[in-house]
């Protein structure tokens, strides 16, 4: 018998090499005369050229940070209020499209966005949003989250207000990116699936979306990284987008709840803070219904598939030891305030500080 459950996906989706073309037709389309665009650093000039042949780009914020930090937002709003732009668009990875969910929520309202980041609620009315994906990982694209930090203080936050008009998946976009980054947010989408696929909120619409996202993601991941074949590289957007959408409804859990501390401490940017607990979660939440979908993927156990991402970790030159942070890694302070983060209540498994404390010592 299958429970009831709720699916809601109001994101208009446009993927497919090339779509990016279909940026002014969907400005068009949501009734907006003028836009902010924001974009990652690496894309500042591809901003400046494309604002030159979009004349409804009223202005371009290039200076996103890697953890998105609300000083970002704040310059956005700004933007937004003196252009009278009643749209924002995002060409960047994770950082770029949160940066812009935020500040779309805040274009209208009559609060700073500091307050909105300290809780105060958000109005109806915002300005709408075009997602455009250059990483394949966050999916960030399709959910109505943003991560927004004020120094080392990192919020995520879900407000319906996040989810974007539209988002267009452009995998070419992905093709520049180093190989190191395409690990890494290439990770970022596994752990977006599985942790989708195990949250305690999954559905079986959340759970089509994030094996759908493995059988993508988990034939292609080394090779989009490792050679940039331009295939695996459409296959790993076409992943991260499922899994984005797997993970929009069922949310994350353990290992996004460990890679909160691990950024901000060690400064881990986000795939590989999300990556650091992947193998060792694989593990420990291991099950009958986890132990098939490690068969359905190729392996023989959890334990073979946890094998192949500390080889993948290991071999692609990330992080997988405490030894490997700064040196001065707090046990009990990264398990304390693991367990203490909201999305571990969505983890199948709960833990005792303890529990999480030898999980962390193991790593050393």
């Amino acid at each position: 018998m299958i429970d009831a459950f709720r699916s809601y996906l109001p994101v208009d989706v446009h993927f497919g090499c090339g779509a990016l073309s279909e940026l002014p037709d969907l400005l068009s389309s949501i009734g907006s005369d003028a836009m902010v665009l924001v974009c990652d650093r690496f894309f500042a000039d591809f901003g400046a050229e494309l604002q030159k042949k979009t004349p409804a780009i009223a202005a371009v914020f290039s200076d996103v940070e890697p953890n998105p930090q609300l000083s970002g937002v704040e310059t956005v709003v700004q933007l937004l209020k003196a252009t009278g732009a009643t749209a924002v668009a995002a060409i960047g990875g994770g950082s770029a499209i949160d940066t812009a969910k935020f500040a779309a929520a805040c274009a209208f309202s009559d609060r700073t966005p500091a307050e909105h980041f300290d809780g105060a609620p958000f109005p109806k009315a915002h300005a709408a949003i075009i997602a455009v994906p250059t990483t394949a990982g966050t999916g960030s694209e399709v959910t109505g989250v943003s991560v927004i930090s004020r120094g080392s203080e990192k919020k995520t936050t879900h407000n319906p207000a996040f989810y974007p008009t539209a988002c267009i998946v452009d995998p070419e976009l992905t093709f520049t990116v180093p190989a190191k980054t395409t690990l890494m947010t290439g990770l970022d989408a596994f752990t977006h699936a599985i942790e989708a696929f195990w949250s305690v909120n999954h559905t079986p619409v959340t759970d089509l979306f994030a094996v759908e996202a493995l059988k993508a993601i988990v034939p292609h991941l080394e090779a989009s990284y490792k050679t940039g074949d331009k295939d695996a590289r459409v296959a790993m957007a076409y992943g991260s987008l499922m899994a984005g959408l797997a993970f929009s409804t069922a949310k994350t859990a353990a290992c996004h709840a460990c890679s909160y501390p691990l950024s901000s401490y060690h400064h881990l940017p986000h795939g590989e803070a999300c990556a650091f607990t992947l193998d060792s979660f694989i593990r420990l939440n291991a099950d009958d219904r986890l132990e098939e979908l490690a068969w359905t993927l190729g392996f023989e156990s959890c334990d073979e598939l946890a094998n192949e991402i500390a080889r993948l970790k290991r071999e692609g030159g990330l992080r997988t030891r405490l030894a490997d942070l700064d040196g001065n890694a707090d046990i009990d302070r990264l398990a304390k305030e693991s367990n203490a983060h909201m999305l571990m209540r969505n983890n199948p498994v709960q833990f005792t500080d303890e529990a999480l404390r030898a999980m962390f010592a193991a790593l050393e």
